[in-house]
């Protein structure tokens, strides 16, 4: 009598990641940058952490928006601290203006299926 070898082990929470669908990658990639018209960089975020590995389309939104969302965060910080002086209350509603007018044209460039990059973000993440 032979002893069949024990299943090798699961991988927690299933393991690697399978590839998105095309639509899917499309659909993920438009939520992510609307996403950060209403919430800042925290769809953004966490889109890259979940779906970077899941296909290249859905990798170089969320990485973009990412990067934009954060170069806008430090935006909106500088906005604030000079916000006693005057300036800063202008540089907060500019920093707001862009956030909603990129984040429409990207997210509609994803939704089109077509790669984005903004034009005013800081590279931190790739």
């Amino acid at each position: 009598m032979s002893a069949t070898p024990p299943p090798p082990p699961q991988q927690p929470y299933g393991g690697a990641s399978q590839q998105l669908s095309p639509a899917d990658e499309k659909l993920w990639a438009t939520l992510v940058h609307i996403g950060g018209i209403l919430f800042n960089w925290i769809p953004a975020l966490i889109g890259y952490l979940v779906l970077k590995d899941r296909g290249p389309f859905v990798r170089s939104h969320t990485a973009t928006a990412l990067n934009f969302q954060i170069t806008l965060f430090i935006a909106y910080a500088i906005g604030w601290i000079t916000s006693f002086v005057g300036i800063g209350l202008i540089i907060l509603l500019a920093v707001f203006v862009v956030n909603i007018v990129f984040s429409i044209i990207a997210a509609l460039k994803a939704n089109q299926g077509q790669y984005y990059t903004y034009p005013i973000a800081i590279k931190f993440v790739s």
